[in-house]
């Protein structure tokens, strides 16, 4: 498959239901295997930390085909809720939004966490996480600020 064009769009309030409807089939398969899959949690955990100031949309291939979300912490940027629609997925993209926000953000400690056992566990080590921490279920990894 040829790599996308993509860019960025704010996120607005009106983002928010087709954005939980994504995270819920993105992140079905690992759910499942872990055995947390529930049908409501799934979306009612993203519709009550949705914050559109922090978000923003992926816009490729025509259309809305994801979003991610910065989170301040402290010193440090949590990366949240990025998820990339399946028809996109394997194109480049994720790698090129990760670069994009580091070279956003080269001074930021960035931080993210993925479910144990995840593909994009892969993505996030490719574009500079290393692990910090993980339990059972998730694996918390961190980008250092980026020099010079």
């Amino acid at each position: 498959m040829a790599a996308l064009d993509w860019r960025f769009r704010p996120a607005t309030a009106q983002d928010a239901p087709w954005m939980a409807e994504l995270r819920a089939e993105v992140m079905r398969p690992d759910l499942e295997r872990l055995g947390r899959f529930d049908e409501r949690r799934v979306r009612e955990r993203f519709l009550t930390a949705y914050v559109p100031a922090h978000t923003r949309v992926i816009v490729a291939d025509g259309g809305d085909a994801g979003l991610v979300a910065l989170r301040p912490d402290g010193d440090a940027l949590w990366v949240e809720h990025f998820y990339l629609s399946p028809q996109v997925q394997g194109r480049g993209i994720g790698g090129q939004v990760l670069a994009a926000i580091r070279a956003e953000h080269p001074a930021a400690l960035l931080r993210l966490d993925v479910l144990q056992g995840s593909p994009a566990r892969r993505l996030y080590e490719r574009s500079g996480f290393v692990l910090e921490d993980e339990d059972p279920v998730d694996v918390y990894m961190a980008a250092a600020p980026q020099r010079g």
